[in-house]
């Protein structure tokens, strides 16, 4: 008998039609012959109409009112669930994460899971129920409800396998598994049948929404056997693990595309030792994140660095160095916040030489022009216009996944 940990997003969850489906798959697999645990996302767009009921009310409200609030969109998901799972004739247990033992820090709205007593959970297993979790939250040391931020069920679903020692987790969302672009913009996409998780983690970094980062380092940390599909097809969906048998033969195994991106060019600035350190430990002390860096090469004693942040800290940041401008000296500040991060992920384009070449090919042939580059082992991003953006996405997968096959 297995132990199989199952996430259901909002969409899945998101009407009495859809909870029935969810139930169904979630008895399928108890009927299979194993302990199931599932963990499921508030229904449709219950999240967003609670936040504007919150603005109603106090538009400056509190993250740990805001928190209290946003955690009653999973309860109803479990709840519902549980009473449709008992319809059916099964035992079910809708728990919240307080109840599941989902410990947080205090962090509210962007809580860290520091560990998870599954004693609870652990006890329904044995007497041969369906366990059905809330997840997005958990309890801090205060005992206060928090909530883990933005893609916070899939953290708790992969948090519970692994505590659980889960013998798989299975993401259910609205799309069939992890395409090389999304397939709802970009003709031609694939579905990928595995993926490492070193390439479903930049993926993630880099704006393809199937599964969020936090729940991928996770999955990386403590080796969790994961698989992304759909509650609405029954196709055979994406394993995501350490080694996938096509890994040697991988270039690029997809492209995505990131908006919430803008550009800040700090020009005329000395060019001497510590310059750079006075910029990024000023946006570090601030928790503004830092993305693309680029240093131009010295010349008449001045440089100039450019580097993105996300575009909700681009004013910030903005403001934070202008405020700052005599002691880190330079000249002026420049923001551009109409740019978008085009990227390809693949765990063999460091053996592989002339990938990125062909993604600026690309580009070239499409008329896109490039503003900046950056590049790891398995990962080459730039920026482009955002206006470019939809089309600089076709044009890189058609390179890599349609004009000469994949990989080519």
């Amino acid at each position: 008998m297995s132990l199989i940990v199952q996430k259901f997003g909002g969409t899945s969850v998101a009407d009495a039609d859809r909870l029935r489906n969810v139930a169904r798959i979630i008895t399928e697999t108890y009927k299979k012959g194993n302990s199931v645990v599932a963990v499921l996302s508030a229904q449709g767009d219950t999240t967003d109409d609670l936040i504007e009921k919150a603005k109603e009310i106090n538009p400056r409200a509190s993250k740990r009112e805001m928190d209290m609030l946003l955690s009653t969109g999973e309860q109803i998901s479990i709840s519902l669930c549980a009473m449709c799972i008992e319809s059916m004739g099964f035992q079910a247990i809708s728990l919240t994460g307080w109840q599941a033992g989902m410990l947080t820090n205090s962090s509210y709205s962007s809580a860290r899971i520091k560990r998870i007593r599954t004693e609870r959970i652990q006890k329904e297993l044995d007497k041969n129920k369906i366990v059905l979790v809330a997840g997005f939250q958990g309890i801090n040391k205060y005992d206060d409800i928090t909530t883990l931020g933005r893609g916070g069920s899939d953290t708790s679903a992969v948090a519970l396998a692994a505590a659980l020692h889960a013998d798989l987790c299975q993401i259910y969302t609205d799309v069939d598994g992890v395409y090389t672009a999304d397939p709802r913009y970009v003709k031609g996409a694939r579905k990928l049948e595995e993926i490492t998780f070193d390439e479903m983690l930049e993926l993630a970094s880099l704006g393809a929404q199937v599964l969020h980062n936090r729940s991928v380092e996770m999955a990386k940390r403590y080796n969790v056997n994961m698989e992304v599909l759909s509650s609405f097809s029954g196709n055979p969906g994406t394993k995501v693990k350490e080694v996938v048998k096509t890994m040697e033969k991988t270039h690029v195994s997809g492209v995505a595309k990131d908006k919430n991106v803008a550009r800040l060019a700090l020009v005329g600035l000395a060019d001497q030792p510590g310059i750079a350190f006075k910029i990024f430990s000023l946006l570090a002390k601030y928790n503004i994140n830092v993305d693309i860096i680029l240093q131009s090469i010295g010349r008449d004693e001045s440089k100039d660095i450019s580097f993105t942040v996300a575009r909700g800290d681009a004013e910030e940041a903005k403001r934070i160095m202008e405020e700052n401008k005599e002691a880190i000296g330079f000249q002026r500040v420049e923001l551009n916040d109409r740019i978008a991060k085009i990227s390809i992920v693949g765990a063999g384009m460091a053996n592989n030489a002339g990938v990125a070449c062909k993604m600026f090919e690309a580009l070239f042939s499409a008329g896109i022009n490039i503003n900046m580059i950056s590049t790891s082992e398995i990962k080459v991003s730039v920026l482009v216009d955002e206006r470019e953006a939809e089309r600089a996405v076709q044009a890189v997968h058609d390179r890599f996944f349609s004009e000469f096959g994949s990989n080519a």
